[in-house]
């Protein structure tokens, strides 16, 4: 959430930089600010109706003590009218703030001057580019009908027990998902991070927090029962730690890393571009996820993106860095690179990761702040990536590695996999 005071002194920046999110805030900036001015004019009137009537009421006592009971009932008499008075402007002012902190939650964070302005993944800056695309043979097939050829992956059995976009891993598939997990976690702690393991449900604080909700709704598994929300990503738990937490400047950087199974709904989502493993309603994810200083967050968020880089790198894929340009930039994100690898068997680049630095827009949301030192409360940074999401990895490890013997296992993972092909 954009904090208020920035709105004010900001206006016309706050609605140029929302336009290259393709978010034309022009209209509810002028109502936030209408609905603030009146927060402050209730806020005054509510505060002269106290005073007053925090006077009349030492004057009411010196009266009765005084003797002078008949004019101590007149000014009861007033100090009655105010109470009705008070009531009503608290409420006025109740619902003025309940109408201000709706407004504000509608609007989107603000890009950081380096996004590219644009409408869609089309309009993505490519900034890298590693690897070498792999001559597959000419028999060479998809990841769906490799998975089915090697007995690894059944999503016919999936959409029997659940449905479309939750496949069972078995086997060899099971064991290449556990590699990775443990691989990528291993990864991040030999980067210093201090790995959790989350609750896969989340209430809804947790999710205002990070901006899931009330944007991403639509997006959530909703348990009605218990009022809560599977989690879309380790993103929404780990983060939400620091929920309403003062930390101290001595803190920072406070690195995280969770594995969890993540849940999205992806309503509407169909087509040759969402089949076998490019899309599904569960997939496992390792999250990386740190709480920074703000001098310090846009330094943190290239480090990331090395990180990320440096995984691709050992498990030997094709990859490309983009950054996201404003209509493909998230509600909650300043700035975003996206990761992709590249499928042999399909021809198309599949995006693995996404590396964001949100800047204080979580951390207002949640109260996330810290004592600078000089003793004065600031908002934290947050920033989160995936390192990484496995169906698109797995998809492409089995594409890009098909032999005629089977599919190769890179070198990194043999270790943890304990088998070098699958066949």
């Amino acid at each position: 959430m954009l904090q208020l005071n920035y709105i004010r002194e900001n206006k016309d920046k706050v609605v140029n930089l929302l336009a290259i999110k393709n978010f034309d805030a022009s209209i509810i900036i002028n109502e936030i600010i209408e609905l603030d001015d009146l927060r402050k004019t209730t806020q005054k009137d509510l505060d002269d109706v106290l005073a007053t009537s925090n006077k009349l009421a030492k004057e009411i006592g010196s009266l009765y003590k005084s003797g002078q009971r008949e004019k101590a009932d007149e000014i009861k008499t007033e100090s009655s009218k105010l109470k009705t008075v008070t009531k009503e402007l608290e409420q006025k002012f109740n619902d003025v703030v309940t109408s201000l902190n709706n407004k504000l939650i509608e609007l989107p964070n603000v890009p950081h001057p380096s996004v590219p302005k644009g409408n869609s993944d089309a309009d993505n800056e490519l900034i890298y580019e590693e690897g070498s695309i792999p001559e597959l043979p000419e028999n060479a097939i998809p990841h769906w009908e490799l998975a089915s050829k090697y007995n690894i992956i059944d999503f016919e059995l999936g959409n029997k027990v659940t449905g479309a976009g939750f496949p069972f891993y078995r086997g060899k598939g099971a064991r290449l998902q556990r590699a990775l997990i443990n691989f990528f976690l291993d990864e991040a702690l030999d980067q210093d991070y201090i790995e959790y393991q989350p609750p896969l449900l989340i209430n809804a604080d947790s999710g205002y927090g990070t901006g899931q909700l009330p944007d991403k709704e639509g997006q959530m598994y909703y348990v009605g029962e218990d009022n809560l929300y599977l989690i879309p990503t380790a993103e929404v738990p780990i983060t939400n730690i620091y929920r309403n937490v003062i930390l101290k400047e001595s803190d920072f950087p406070i690195k995280n890393v969770a594995y969890s199974n993540c849940f999205r709904r992806e309503a509407g989502s169909y087509g040759k571009d969402v089949r076998g493993l490019n899309r599904l309603h569960q997939f496992d994810k390792v999250e990386i996820v740190q709480i920074q200083h703000p001098d310090k967050s846009y330094e943190t968020l290239e480090a990331m993106k090395d990180q990320i880089a440096s995984l691709l790198r050992k498990l030997e894929l094709p990859f490309r860095i983009v950054r996201l340009c404003g209509g493909d930039l998230s509600f909650t994100s300043a700035l975003t690179y996206d990761f992709e690898v590249y499928s042999a068997a399909q021809h198309m680049w599949l995006e693995v990761s996404s590396v964001s630095n949100f800047e204080n827009f979580q951390a207002n949301r949640m109260k996330l702040r810290f004592k600078d030192k000089d003793g004065k409360s600031k908002l934290a940074h947050t920033l989160n990536g995936s390192a990484l999401a496995l169906p698109r990895i797995v998809a492409a490890l089995l594409e890009n590695n098909q032999t005629d013997e089977g599919i190769v296992v890179p070198e990194a993972l043999r270790s943890y996999t304990k088998f070098d092909l699958i066949n």
